[in-house]
């Protein structure tokens, strides 16, 4: 059957102008260049870092290289004016660890990993992928894994989710919240910080009462290294404004009433006025998975 055009009773547009095949293919032979040397830059990063052992200081060591760090950045306290912004405690971070600083990063957003990857390209960007997460933060890790110039490395349990129901039951989350975060999150993570001196965290005092006095570097005796809060004093706003200039990846749960984002089955949305991580653990006494207390 012949098609016949039908008339709509509107003047003729002129056809959108098409790119010349040149530019075309010009375009796309930048993005390759581009993709080459992105994946050499990595590849050297990687060889670096395979070429010796991270972890060489004594615990001792570290607690007074946290000691000094938190003097010379923290200014006249916690909250003071004076205090050293994210870029400068990453630049502390950098020069103090090197390769041996690592950033973690729940997928709420990207800032932090941005931040840190711009003084350290290819840095390890430590994801604990417990089994339980949102599609949603699935999708931000790898779109973080594709727009920035990090490692990202998923962190996970001894035990999948089927052989945790099959040795403790189905949904332990909901019965033993504290056991199911210290085997899906806590004790994995611990074992991996077991190859680095340092590892940065998004921790913001804005977050909740209990992260309100965290400084901006402090040894951390859970699990025996440096711990550093760059962006520790940073409101929202200039978390969200930073992120919006910049262009950086953000979970899109947090635009659908998620201001703390967690795994899926202990995670509610957040009313107005709510405490911003009021939606973890929700009807449970608890607001830490234990990474940070």
């Amino acid at each position: 059957m012949t098609a016949v055009p039908v008339s709509l009773g509107v003047a003729p547009t002129s056809a959108p102008a098409v790119a010349p095949v040149s530019s075309l293919a010009g375009a796309a032979a930048e993005a390759r260049r581009r993709a080459a040397q992105r994946e050499q830059s990595r590849a050297r990063r990687n060889a670096r870092v395979d070429g010796r052992e991270r972890r060489q200081r004594s615990i001792a060591e570290l607690s007074e290289i946290a000691r000094r760090g938190q003097a010379e950045l923290g200014g006249s306290g916690i909250g003071a004016p004076d205090e050293a912004s994210a870029e400068d405690v990453i630049a502390w971070a950098v020069e103090q660890f090197g390769d041996s600083l690592a950033v973690a990063s729940s997928m709420t957003d990207s800032v932090l990993s941005y931040l840190v990857s711009r003084q350290l390209p290819w840095v390890d960007v430590l994801f604990g992928d417990t089994g339980y997460h949102f599609a949603e933060t699935l999708g931000t890790r790898d779109a973080v894994a594709h727009s920035i110039e990090v490692t990202v490395v998923d962190v996970r349990p001894r035990l999948s989710v089927a052989e945790q129901d099959e040795a403790y039951g189905a949904d332990l989350f909901a019965r033993d919240p504290e056991s199911c975060c210290r085997m899906r999150k806590v004790e994995p993570m611990r074992e991996i910080l077991g190859g680095y001196e340092a590892w940065a965290t998004g921790l913001r005092r804005a977050d909740s009462g209990t992260r309100a006095k965290a400084p901006l570097v402090t040894f951390d005796h859970n699990n025996n290294l440096v711990k550093i809060n760059p962006i520790a004093a940073w409101s929202d706003d200039q978390l969200v404004g930073y992120a919006l200039r910049h262009g950086l990846t953000v979970n899109p749960l947090l635009n659908d009433g998620y201001p703390s984002i967690g795994c899926e089955p202990c995670t509610r949305r957040v009313s107005a006025g709510e405490d911003p991580r009021a939606g973890r653990w929700s009807g449970v006494d608890k607001t830490e998975c234990g990474l940070h207390i």
